[in-house]
């Protein structure tokens, strides 16, 4: 008869086994995570050290005077409060244009491919490219693309990207025609997973579209628009280069200031009160604090909903 092996001889065996079976998996990821830490974690952790030191040049422990210093400074408040702008108007038009966008591609019938590739035809773009481009586009020169429609209409020229009232719609306008196309997509793979017979069988009962698109449509896209609407929340607070070059720079008057433009025009803006890295680092981790947040909500979000489907 075979001796039986103790529990601690048999663990040892399984660890070996598995070690064997996963070494190949680790050959493959080890260099992928070495450059991810590298790139990713290793700048991060130094960030966050330099937003608690007075400079690069001088690394002395200030505590948080760079925290008290951005709170402070106008600057970041006007920036908080457009941040918010940008999403209030983002969710006006780049969360619910792509949903009747999708809407009506699943309607389409003939030449849904074509349709398909003139949605997101402007995500291949590269993104300076369209920034670039609605920059001429909105100009405040009497041969920009707004005002020559405008004056065609009986308007006069107008300094558009110069007025504070305008310039966060306008940004939020090319960054919609940027983006709508492959969000568009994701609801039209939605709205075709939707079983049609939920739809003859509504028919049947007489319910109008409105109801159907109530009761069925709705429901059947929740998890995708709660998943895309905090997602966009997310990608709005990190608006960039839309507002350092149209504005240009936040402008006018810090109208299209953003927090990440902020951070980095602390640092690299020479001009006004740039090498301020410490304040520069304070800002983008007050940052990502907000995004974490944002992110928490949505995965306590993501778990209630499966956890609702799964009692059902």
């Amino acid at each position: 008869m075979k001796a039986q092996q103790s529990p601690r001889t048999k663990r040892k065996k399984n660890w070996k086994s598995t070690l064997k079976r996963n070494i190949f998996a680790w050959c493959l990821i080890i260099v992928p995570l070495a450059l991810f830490a590298f790139y990713v974690w290793v700048p991060l952790g130094r960030n966050i050290l330099l937003s608690f030191q007075k400079s690069y040049d001088d690394p002395s422990f200030v505590g948080f005077d760079n925290y008290i210093a951005v709170f402070q400074d106008e600057k970041f408040l006007t920036a908080f409060v457009n941040t918010f702008k940008y999403i209030a108007r983002s969710l006006v038009l780049g969360y619910l244009i792509p949903v009747f966008l999708g809407f009506l591609l699943s309607e389409v019938i003939h030449a849904k491919g074509f349709f398909r590739l003139v949605l997101y035809l402007p995500c291949m773009i590269s993104g300076i490219a369209v920034v670039f481009l609605f920059k001429n586009m909105f100009g405040d020169d009497s041969t920009s693309l707004f005002n020559v429609i405008y004056t065609a209409f009986g308007g006069e020229s107008r300094f558009w990207k110069s007025d504070t009232n305008l310039i966060i719609p306008l940004i939020v306008l090319a960054m919609t025609w940027r983006g709508a196309g492959s969000t568009a997509l994701i609801y039209l793979s939605s709205f075709q997973s939707i079983d049609d017979s939920m739809y003859e069988a509504a028919r049947m009962d007489g319910a109008s579209s409105v109801q159907r698109f109530a009761k069925i449509t709705i429901p059947a896209l929740r998890g995708t628009l709660i998943t895309l609407f905090v997602l966009q929340i997310i990608s709005v607070f990190q608006v960039f280069y839309e507002p350092l070059i149209i504005g240009p720079k936040g402008g006018p008057n810090n109208a299209s200031m953003s927090l990440m433009l902020l951070s980095y025009l602390y640092a690299f803006d020479s001009t006004s009160s740039g090498f301020q890295y410490g304040k520069s680092a304070a800002t983008a981790i007050i940052l990502a604090l907000i995004i974490m947040a944002f992110t928490t909500v949505y995965s306590f979000l993501q778990k209630a909903l499966l956890k609702k489907d799964e009692g059902r």
